[in-house]
């Protein structure tokens, strides 16, 4: 069997148990060692071989994949994050279909929830946002024309850019042009958020570009964006006493 497993945000001991159990039963682990915490390692067994997918296409992947299924070997495809955000794995899981060899997958903690998580804050917040987009400025792999980032910016809501750090000139360009964040619209620069070495940097969207350039942040990086990170928001009507639902009264 081919496990492919996200190995979560950047904390070791983020990753979920059954990710971590997959690892230990392992006899190959194939990883993606440019982004994915070393110390995940840990939890291997002896015996497992590594490979560090940083250096390999996807057709070394899969013939490493091919040969551990032959020869009746268990193999885990470690992901950074939650594989199923800018993981690559639908390549992958196309062409196992096509040799007809097993696979599953383990979600993790996607990176956008560490970065929350150290920003010690909500995505969404009643009459703030309660919608969060996912996406990324388009550079030298390009995006949907219905998805560039202007377009995104326009509904004002939370926003978290991925695999665009080193374009922030140009983020705040497109931000800008959507229309309804302003210069002064909260942002936030997390630095491998859930890492030992995480870092954060509030700033607005007037001031990404410049607020990276001044830390030596070029990579590594998430980007949000929104109300969520002011000081405004409305209670939530779940926990409000004057409020009925299917579990409690309101109170009088």
């Amino acid at each position: 069997m081919i496990h492919f497993v996200g190995a979560g945000s950047g904390g070791a001991d983020l990753i979920t148990v059954r990710g971590a159990r997959l690892l230990g039963e392992a006899d190959c682990i194939i990883y993606a060692g440019s982004l994915v915490n070393p110390d995940v390692l840990q939890y291997k067994s002896e015996h497992c071989a590594v490979y560090d997918s940083a250096g390999m296409t996807m057709e070394d992947v899969i013939a490493v994949m091919a040969e551990n299924e032959k020869a009746g070997k268990t193999t885990v495809r470690l992901h950074t994050g939650d594989p199923s955000l800018y993981g690559a794995i639908r390549e992958q899981m196309d062409e196992l279909d096509k040799l007809g060899l097993p696979y599953d997958v383990t979600p993790g903690v996607s990176s956008f929830c560490g970065a929350a998580a150290a920003l010690q804050a909500e995505y969404t917040l009643p009459e703030v946002s309660q919608s969060v987009i996912i996406t990324r400025m388009a550079g030298r792999t390009p995006v949907p024309e219905g998805e560039a980032l202007r377009k995104m910016a326009s509904h004002g809501c939370t926003m978290v850019l991925f695999l665009s750090t080193g374009l922030l000139e140009d983020v705040e360009k497109e931000l800008l042009a959507g229309g309804t964040y302003t210069k002064d619209t909260p942002a936030a620069i997390v630095y491998k958020a859930t890492w030992p070495d995480e870092k954060v940097f509030r700033c607005t969207v007037g001031t990404l570009a410049k607020t990276a350039r001044e830390n030596h942040i070029t990579k590594t990086a998430l980007i949000t964006i929104g109300g969520f990170l002011g000081t405004e928001y409305e209670r939530s009507k779940l926990y409000d006493p004057t409020f009925t639902h299917g579990y409690r009264e309101a109170s009088r």
